[in-house]
């Protein structure tokens, strides 16, 4: 992939898993980090969740309503009403004029890679070596 091609470069989209909502992210994150907090777990179902944050002034929902649910007294988390997709983070104690964008919900993951692991604190101790695991393209036969 050449530089050219990257999430800095231009306008990336995203979207639930049933296509019901649609963003549009413009630039390059200011931080795209996993996250091994233990409320980004338990909402997403998944040992982590990857994050890149931008500024509101560049993020828009092009198709779609999400629904907000206040996981804290300060913050919300926005997901599909219809198919449960988690889509984005807001704050505005934690990240006033930021909304944080659930990165594996774009369309092309790959354009920003993550630059770091946070709330390693919480990190579920076996995920540390999960990537020793053997790995399969597909979901393998049951003889495999």
């Amino acid at each position: 992939m050449s530089s050219a091609d990257r999430i800095d470069a231009a306008q990336a989209e995203g979207g639930c898993h049933c296509g019901q909502i649609r963003y549009a992210v413009t630039g390059a994150p200011l931080r795209h980090s996993i996250c091994h907090c233990v409320d980004c777990r338990r909402h997403s179902g998944s040992p982590c969740v990857a994050w890149a944050i931008f500024p509101r002034e560049r993020f828009r929902i092009v198709q779609g309503d999400a629904v907000a649910y206040a996981s804290s007294a300060d913050a919300q988390r926005h997901f599909c009403g219809l198919c449960g997709t988690g889509l984005f983070y807001t704050s505005d104690t934690i990240f006033p004029g930021k909304i944080d964008v659930q990165s594996a919900t774009l369309d092309n993951p790959d354009l920003s890679p993550p630059t770091e692991h946070i709330q390693t604190a919480d990190r579920i101790g076996w995920l540390r070596d999960a990537h020793l695991l053997p790995e399969h393209a597909r979901y393998p036969d049951d003889g495999d």
